[in-house]
C-alpha cells in the first residue's frame, strides 16, 4: 500500500524570502512577478514576503545561505537567469548557483526553491519566463 502525503498550498502564516538576480532583468522581472502571485494565490501575506534583490545568480546561494541561518524566513525561493555563452563561464555560474542552494536547503531544513533558468539564447529565456508570468 503506498502512502500518500499531500501537497498543500496554504501558505497563511508562513514567512518567504523571494531572492531575485538583477542580470537579466528582463527575465526576473517576470519571474519575479510569477513568484509573487504565486504566493500570494497560496494565501502568504504581502508583509510575509520579503525580496532580496542580489546582482547576479552566481550569489543566489550566498543570499539563500544568509537568509536561512538568519532564521527569518520559512521558505526561500531563488530566482535568477544563465545564458549560454561563448566560454565555459555558464556552467561554472549555473552549477554554482544550484549546488549553493541545494546546500543551504540542505544545511538549514529550510526549503529553497530554485527557478532560475538556464538557457542557449537570450530568447529561449524570455520565453520561458513568460510562461511564468502573471503566477504557475
Amino acid at each position: 500500500m503506498t502512502n500518500l502525503i499531500p501537497s498543500e498550498l496554504d501558505g497563511h502564516g508562513l514567512r518567504v524570502a523571494v531572492l531575485v538576480a538583477r542580470w537579466y532583468p528582463e527575465v526576473t522581472d517576470r519571474l519575479r512577478r510569477g513568484a509573487l502571485k504565486t504566493l500570494a494565490d497560496a494565501g502568504i501575506a504581502e508583509d510575509d514576503i520579503t525580496v532580496i534583490e542580489v546582482p547576479g545568480a552566481y550569489e543566489l546561494a550566498q543570499a539563500a545561505t544568509w537568509v536561512t541561518r538568519a532564521g527569518q524566513a520559512d521558505a526561500v525561493v531563488a530566482l535568477g537567469c544563465v545564458v549560454r555563452g561563448e566560454t565555459p563561464h555558464f556552467d561554472h555560474i549555473a552549477r554554482a548557483a544550484a549546488d549553493g542552494c541545494l546546500r543551504a536547503a540542505q544545511e538549514s531544513g529550510i526549503p529553497v526553491g530554485f527557478g532560475v533558468i538556464t538557457a542557449d539564447t537570450h530568447e529561449q529565456a524570455k520565453a520561458r519566463a513568460a510562461d511564468l508570468d502573471g503566477g504557475i
